[in-house]
């Protein structure tokens, strides 16, 4: 007769993801210096990396002349922002999921003050200022 194994309950399992707060989420974005835009370009989704900051209960990124997330942010579009951090060797990590609308700064004084805020990482001009309402804030952390 075969014997049926099963699992042996002392050994621990895969971790599992716990929700965050959003405040809890919020701090790990403010602590990440870059994340996902995703957004839609010609009808289809689109994913670009890019750096931000938190400021002004939005987030700010900056981006050059010609970048397709322009169209998005003209429209006052809904995106999703996306950052996260993982350690792969200890099955540890986050990741917090923003969804808001994006809009092009046009005021003058807002966009010298954002600008002043988030020095690009890329050596491009990055002319132009985008902000991301946070409308829904979810995360989740593995440990």
């Amino acid at each position: 007769m075969a014997r049926i194994s099963t699992p042996d309950d002392s050994r621990p399992g895969p971790p599992a993801p716990a929700e965050l707060s959003r405040q809890e989420a919020l701090e790990l974005l403010d602590g990440a210096r870059i994340g996902r835009l995703v957004f839609s370009h010609q009808a289809l989704p689109a994913i670009r990396p890019v750096n931000h900051v938190l400021l002004d209960d939005q987030i700010i990124i900056r981006t050059h002349t010609g970048a397709a997330m322009l169209g998005p942010a003209r429209d006052g579009a809904v995106v999703a922002y996306e950052a996260d951090e993982f350690d792969t060797e200890k099955c540890t990590g986050w990741s917090v999921v923003v969804t808001g609308e994006a809009h092009l700064v046009r005021d003058p004084a807002l966009q010298r003050h954002y600008r002043a805020a988030l020095e690009p990482w890329i050596g491009e001009e990055m002319d132009h200022v985008i902000s991301i309402s946070l409308d829904m804030v979810t995360g989740c952390r593995i440990r």
